[in-house]
């Protein structure tokens, strides 16, 4: 046995034991915020049982609390075990890609057998045994008391490289207790049986010594550690990385409020999926071209449809069909995911108020249509299974309504970005909160007034924006949808503050299924806007909540980028006038051979940049914009070079920009245009 690391832990919020078994339960679920190399895990099965005694003939074992009197557990540690038991029954049993404990009837059946047999060998094996009881070697345990053990499998992160990693396996031995948690690699024998591993074991241990706190992580054999860069690095990451975020985890006092990565779906097929689509659809990053950033938007897109993808795959393995769902993206902006949802066969089409370049590189099989959504009865999907609202913006909390009104069985996804309301930007109306937190809460209360059993989700994209929500069933049978539509229309028109009937506006109006519902209903809410005068055309084509202002076609323009050219060039001449101090800003010096070069400096914190002291990016570009960097050299003339006392910092090799008329090149524009004509 070797301690790898060890750190002191300052608790000042009196948060240990119970904050160390928190970090525990991130590390056994989410191993992925630790090791970057990880997809996530799913823990499997998990039942009590005892370590069996060094003098014994055999073990015990339980499935429940069976201790004697001698090994009764404090009040204390029952505490302690609360902490540490609750993360893992965090999700809902027998659902792959939970976080919490899944109890099938295999899973349970293979870890009450792997135990049987661990701790049938660990009477003959004293090392081990004092090594899970948290005890030197050789010493003698103390009296028995219950553990917890998980299974759990750990899912390996693919890539190009390394397209199919089986996953790990792991039994997980938790004595809250002694305060230690124990990793026990697993591996098929002859027989195709679990058994543990005697390499790479290794332990994560709390401890108190004179008031203050440490956490410690130990291996049970060095010698027998075999680091494999993935599930087992090297045991200097074990003790500094992981041991660093461990500490760190126990003593945080608040949770982030949001749901674990991906724990709507089965991690692992998510997993194999993602990196398969992205593999397909890695050349669109190459001909990108939108002014946005391609490597973000790519693979942003190709990991939201691996979501839905997995998601509407596990659905229609719930329900028993096997027609792969159909689907309508208001706001599809790219079109991207729409082009990847179709390419994989889900029939669907995306709608956006503005057209964009990329559309006519899809092909005709991709469905995109330019127009304006408003929320009316125009704008129902009857034959559609579902809506998604993919950084829809405005329309974001109009989709669960559009949903719910379009028919019983039609659902909803949304990944909310921009704060809107109803009508205008949202307002926020809670301190306590974050804005995003409190929006999220929103638009979750939209759904839920809609009918729906709305879930959250966290999905594996680059954005700070990334929690989806999913409305996929309803709270309600069909035969109340008139009362329900009543309901969304009361909510609607509350979000402006205005009662039911106000003078001078009428209130939203119902969706044609609850106006039909109403024509037998007198009382019904088909009859608030059922005026004389309003024929049924004109009602369909009525805002349901008047204000509503879908976002502008053309974009405006928020920089200087369509400013007069002459207009910029006298400002840039302007300002840097100021900072040389009023020389004057006409001829140039031989560049480049001045060791010193005027920065010009204003009030100490203003200066134009010196070229040579650039440094290299530490990003690496993407590849369509480091295709651009040859394409434009020397195609325009060096400013300092024409304009700055001193000329130009960089030698004429070293400038990308023409020193003077004679370096010119034409641009990719002009020879593109000579070609064409």
């Amino acid at each position: 046995m070797a301690e790898v690391g060890r750190t002191a832990v300052c608790d000042p919020g009196a948060l240990l034991p119970g904050g160390f078994w928190e970090a525990v339960g991130v590390w056994l679920e989410r191993p992925q915020v630790a090791n970057k190399r990880l997809c996530g895990a799913r823990l499997e099965a998990r039942r009590s049982a005892v370590l069996p005694r060094a003098e014994a003939g055999g073990p015990r074992t339980s499935a429940g609390p069976q201790l004697g009197t001698a090994g009764r557990v404090p009040e204390e540690s029952r505490g302690r075990r609360a902490a540490a038991t609750a993360p893992l029954l965090a999700g809902a049993p027998g659902q792959p890609g939970k976080a919490g404990v899944e109890e099938g009837d295999v899973p349970a059946s293979e870890l009450d057998s792997l135990w049987s047999d661990f701790s049938r060998s660990l009477c003959g094996n004293r090392e081990m045994l004092a090594f899970l009881a948290g005890s030197r070697a050789g010493s003698r345990p103390e009296a028995q008391h219950e553990l917890d053990v998980v299974l759990r499998t750990v899912i390996l992160k693919s890539s190009p490289h390394r397209p199919l990693l089986a996953p790990t396996r792991e039994m997980v031995v938790q004595d809250v207790l002694n305060g230690t948690v124990t990793f026990l690699p697993l591996e098929d024998d002859d027989e195709g049986n679990l058994k543990v591993k005697m390499s790479n074991v290794y332990q994560i241990q709390l401890s108190r010594c004179r008031e203050e706190w440490f956490i410690s992580v130990l291996i049970f054999c060095p010698e027998r550690w075999h680091p494999d860069g993935i599930a087992y690095p090297k045991l200097t990451w074990l003790g500094e990385e992981l041991l660093t975020k461990l500490a760190r985890w126990s003593v945080e006092s608040g949770k982030s409020g949001f749901k674990s990565t991906l724990s709507l779906i089965s991690v692992l097929k998510y997993s194999r999926a993602y990196w398969a689509l992205k593999e397909k659809y890695k050349d669109m990053v190459k001909v990108w071209p939108e002014v946005t950033d391609p490597e973000k938007f790519v693979y942003e897109d190709v990991a939201i449809a691996t979501y839905l993808l997995i998601l509407w795959e596990e659905e229609r393995a719930e329900r028993g069909v096997t027609a792969k769902q159909s689907f309508v993206d208001l706001g599809c902006g790219n079109g991207l995911l729409v082009h990847i949802l179709s390419s994989e066969g889900h029939p669907g089409r995306g709608i956006d108020i503005r057209r964009r370049k990329i559309w006519d590189m899809y092909g005709p099989q991709t469905r995109l249509e330019e127009g304006a959504i408003t929320p009316n009865d125009k704008t129902l999907f009857p034959d559609v299974d579902w809506l998604i609202g993919n950084h829809s913006d405005e329309l974001t909390p109009w989709i669960p309504v559009i949903a719910a009104r379009s028919s019983y069985n039609c659902r909803f996804f949304v990944l909310p970005c921009c704060f809107f309301d109803f009508v205008g930007k949202y307002q926020r109306r809670q301190s306590g909160k974050t804005q995003y937190r409190e929006y999220l809460d929103f638009i979750t209360e939209v759904g839920s007034t809609c009918g729906f059993h709305v879930e959250e989700d966290c999905l594996r994209i680059p954005s700070t924006k990334r929690v989806c929500l999913v409305g996929k069933s309803r709270t309600y049978p069909p035969s109340r949808e008139l009362s329900l539509d009543e309901q969304r229309t009361q909510y609607i028109n509350s979000r402006r503050g205005c009662p039911l009937g106000p003078a001078g506006r009428e209130p939203a109006p119902a969706s044609p299924q609850a106006a039909a519902s109403s024509a037998h209903h007198p009382g019904g809410h088909g009859a608030l806007h059922g005026a004389a005068g309003h024929t049924p055309e004109a009602r369909a084509s009525e805002l349901w909540l008047p204000g509503f202002q879908p976002r502008e076609k053309a974009q405006r323009t928020r920089n200087c980028a369509a400013l007069p050219r002459d207009f910029v060039d006298q400002v840039v001449l302007q300002v840097a006038h100021l900072l040389l101090g009023g020389k004057q800003l006409t001829g140039s010096s031989p560049s480049g051979t001045l060791k010193t070069w005027n920065r010009g400096v204003l009030d100490g914190r203003v200066h134009i940049r010196d070229w040579r002291e650039q440094k290299p990016p530490k990003k690496k570009q993407p590849e369509a914009k480091r295709k651009l960097v040859p394409e434009a050299f020397k195609t325009r003339v060096c400013w300092f070079f024409m304009h700055h006392p001193d000329g130009c910092a960089l030698p004429s090799l070293c400038c990308p920009f023409a020193h003077g008329p004679g370096e010119l090149r034409p641009s990719l524009t002009a020879r593109t245009e000579e070609r064409v004509s």
